[in-house]
């Protein structure tokens, strides 16, 4: 992979709102978004990994768990009330167990933990940045700009399914469509990013114990790899900053082609 260091600061006097912010694709978004010259307020459940990405990107750590309305609404108050704006919202946290699996080995309690927190907490981070975001547009012109993280797994079907996980991200698909058309007149930009599968500790913790399974999953992405956490963090750069500004109730796939192939190359 090449350096992603960026070329531009697009996003200077900007409030970011990253959840999952300790780890993965948050952590490197969180860095990404600060380096553009964002004040990047840092979420997650995990103290000591929240704190680590807060201190590093100088901006301001928030404890949070996402299932938790009270708690979600705190966090876009703290950031509200500490940095004067809420205009990015990455809504990013998530998780995927093993539990969760085939629809006919995946339990019910599974399933709804799976639904709760990737889905869910997608709903409650918007339901409580939308407030913010419109405010801001009627005071001064300026909405805002909403990045849920959805998945590749939204548009295309899986023999090796991890059932609720599929779904929720086909609801974060759907209700992004849905907030970004209900909300584009009030200056309010709200896209799904679609991620392939990206070189995190997730995935490793999925896959690397199952060398077979990771190669079947491999051999379906075109570009022969999968993509490094600065390379979506990029893309979360380009849907928070005024660069897409007539993008908006989208799928955006950064994928390496999965979505687009037939075969892939041998």
């Amino acid at each position: 992979m090449t350096d992603q260091t960026p070329v531009c600061r697009r996003l200077v006097d900007r409030t970011a709102v990253v959840t999952g912010a300790g780890s993965g694709i948050g952590l490197a978004t969180a860095r990404r978004l600060a380096s553009e010259g964002a004040r990047v307020v840092c979420a997650d459940i995990d103290e000591v990994a929240g704190k680590a990405a807060a201190a590093e990107t100088g901006g301001l750590f928030v404890q949070v768990d996402v299932t938790d309305s009270d708690q979600v609404e705190a966090l876009y108050r703290t950031a509200f009330e500490t940095y004067g704006s809420v205009d990015i919202a990455f809504n990013n946290a998530g998780i995927s167990p093993p539990e969760d699996d085939s629809i006919l080995t995946t339990g019910l309690d599974a399933w709804k933990r799976v639904q709760e927190v990737n889905l869910t907490s997608v709903y409650l981070c918007c339901k409580h940045a939308l407030p913010y975001m419109r405010d801001q547009f009627e005071r001064t012109g300026r909405g805002g700009s909403i990045v849920n993280t959805a998945s590749f797994v939204a548009v295309l079907g899986a023999a090796t399914s991890q059932i609720s996980y599929t779904a929720s991200k086909g609801g974060v698909l759907a209700m992004s469509r849905e907030l970004g058309v209900q909300f584009a007149r009030e200056g309010i930009r709200v896209n799904a990013l679609c991620p392939g599968p990206v070189n995190t500790p997730l995935l490793k913790e999925l896959f690397a114990k199952d060398p077979e399974r990771a190669a079947r999953r491999l051999v379906h992405v075109p570009v022969g790899r999968f993509a490094e956490p600065e390379e979506i963090a990029a893309a979360v750069a380009f849907l928070a900053s005024d660069d897409s500004s007539f993008v908006n109730a989208a799928e955006f796939l950064v994928d390496g082609g999965i979505a687009g192939a037939y075969v892939t190359p041998v």
